[in-house]
């Protein structure tokens, strides 16, 4: 189904075609996602440990989805703890229960709370089924940073000493204190917020469902707010908030983190603390992601609260966007111009986030009498009207973000009141291919630019044939699977759910981009009017003008 990669023209001599540095789950999400395009990548970490503590835990379906693609998220799956349901509290009364995925048909879960080392060894080990594309370099610290138009000059301290690494294109993926940032003098504007929070790993055989629980003043840890998570080996994730005062050396010792975990398991349970950290957050994103040849991704361009799983999933997702257009660029099938892009589609997803980081600090941290009353209004009405749940604020869940009405969808001139959107991320639904072998449509999606047909069935072939160099026919029927034209994937939706999802009647086209969202909406097949769309969805927008009808 997937084309070959094209080769990538070769650069100056000795020059790699991309250097990542950071080795966390955002600069090995891109090394695989590029090395899976046929892109060689070298990724340079300044040590040779993977993360310690939990940290980010909680991925979301758009991740996994993401990861499935790489060939990494069954492996995810199978380790994490799947969940799709969460509860809040006010004290020991529950306000109300919420279930992010209650639809059946979904491959993935809504989230799946797994610690972030196993992330990063499942995501080395899938790296080294790359041997000849990813090179994978330990104990390298990028010292200095040079660039002109054409690259980037490296130089490293390595284990044999220093050393200069030259590379086409860069991309900073060292995390929120990321050294590339400082070292380029690159402003990192944004709002500190004071109060403090304790996350504790602890290690129980505890009867706490695979559910989000979220406690606004209970009654263990009067007058603050305290988040609970089960994940793998039974080890659960609390966070307590601790207040802007709060001593961060004192309340890291196990003499005080105990006596908080004792309080809500009470003194029978055996527990043994794993990890522990105490911090203070910002939120915060550079005004441009793309600097050159260096591109940030990841929380080197921005970063958010822990609350609501925006960070991680955040980033991942900027490798989902980057990495497809870069390999175009490298591969001279797409102008440099193309990677402008990334800073316009994740800078939107970038103050999303923050946007709904920031809101969700202030409700749980209020700060002036106006905030207070609001918050505890909302919660005094939580439990009975349902209006009031829609303003309960206690960590708005990460969502992928729609790049509706930027430069690379194409405007839908007549959009369906329900279904996908040019700009939205592609819906998952069970289907079933000609040889009768149960899958999912997701699988056929991402990779090269794809053309998803919605037909009766098996369109004429002679209407499929031309529409357009180097683009993949995926056609969905509502009867019984058939073998398609060459070079078209005939999927039967048994359940309707792919046609529903999507709002596609018979004779609906999408132009799926490589990072499966949606570039443009067809109600047929108007062969001028793909070929305008992949030109605009590629970063060629002139490349078709004067063709449409």
């Amino acid at each position: 189904m997937t084309p070959p990669p094209r080769p990538v023209p070769p650069g100056a001599a000795g020059r790699r075609p991309v250097v990542v540095i950071g080795a966390g789950p955002v600069g090995l999400t891109c090394a695989i996602d590029l090395a899976s395009r046929g892109i060689p990548v070298t990724v340079l970490d300044e040590d040779d440990t993977v993360a310690t503590g939990s940290r980010a835990i909680c991925w979301a379906k758009r991740t996994l989805e993401i990861w499935d693609r790489l060939g990494i998220g069954q492996r995810m799956v199978d380790k994490g703890v799947t969940w799709s349901a969460g509860r809040v509290f006010r004290g020991d009364r529950e306000l109300y229960r919420f279930d992010l995925l209650p639809e059946s048909g979904h491959r993935r879960p809504a989230f799946v709370n797994l610690q972030q080392y196993y992330v990063e060894e499942y995501l080395i080990d899938r790296a080294r089924d790359f041997p000849e594309l990813i090179d994978l370099r330990w104990n390298h610290a990028v010292t200095g940073l040079d660039q002109d138009g054409q690259g980037v000059s490296l130089t490293v301290a390595t284990p044999e000493g220093e050393r200069v690494v030259e590379a086409e294109w860069v991309l900073a993926a060292d995390g929120a204190r990321s050294p590339t940032r400082t070292r380029m003098g690159l402003p990192f504007p944004g709002q500190r917020f004071e109060e403090r929070f304790l996350i504790a790993d602890v290690r129980m055989s505890a009867d706490f469902p695979a559910e989000r629980l979220f406690w606004f003043a209970p009654t263990f840890h009067a007058g603050q707010s305290a988040l609970l998570h089960r994940q793998p080996d039974d080890v659960f994730r609390i966070d307590f908030q601790l207040g802007p005062d709060a001593d961060p050396e004192l309340e890291r010792t196990p003499e005080r983190v105990m006596p908080r975990i004792r309080a809500i398991v009470g003194e029978e349970t055996p527990v043994s603390l794993e990890w522990c950290s105490v911090y203070a957050f910002r939120c915060a994103r550079l005004a441009r992601f793309v600097h050159g040849r260096v591109v940030f991704v990841g929380d080197s361009a921005h970063v958010v609260s822990p609350f609501g799983a925006r960070g991680g999933n955040g980033g991942i997702q900027d490798a989902d966007n980057l990495c497809w257009k870069l390999a175009l660029v490298l591969q001279g099938a797409a102008p440099e111009s193309l990677i402008a892009t990334y800073d316009e589609e994740r800078g939107r997803a970038a103050d999303e986030n923050i946007l709904n980081s920031s809101r969700t600090t202030t409700f749980m941290t209020p700060k002036t009498r106006a905030e207070r009353h609001f918050r505890d209004g909302v919660l005094d009405l939580a439990a009975e009207a349902p209006f009031a749940r829609l303003l309960l604020n206690a960590g708005r869940l990460s969502r992928p973000c729609s790049l509706a009405g930027l430069s690379l969808q194409t405007p839908d001139p007549s959009p369906p009141p329900d279904g996908l959107r040019p700009g939205d991320p592609c819906a998952d639904a069970p289907v079933v291919d000609a040889a009768g072998r149960a899958g999912w449509l997701l699988d056929r999606l991402g990779g090269p630019f794809t053309l998803l047909v919605f037909a009766d069935g098996v369109p004429d072939p002679g209407r499929l044939a031309g529409l357009a160099p180097g683009l993949a026919v995926v056609v969905v029927t509502a009867g019984a699977g058939a073998h398609g034209p060459p070079g078209v994937a005939v999927l039967h939706d048994a359940e309707g759910l792919a046609a529903r999802r999507y709002g596609a009647a018979p004779g609906t086209a999408f132009l799926i981009r490589p990072d499966a969202h949606v570039a443009a909406r067809f109600a047929g097949l108007e062969p001028a009017r793909i070929a305008d769309a992949l030109a605009r969805a590629g970063g060629r927008p002139d490349a078709s003008v004067g063709r449409a009808a």
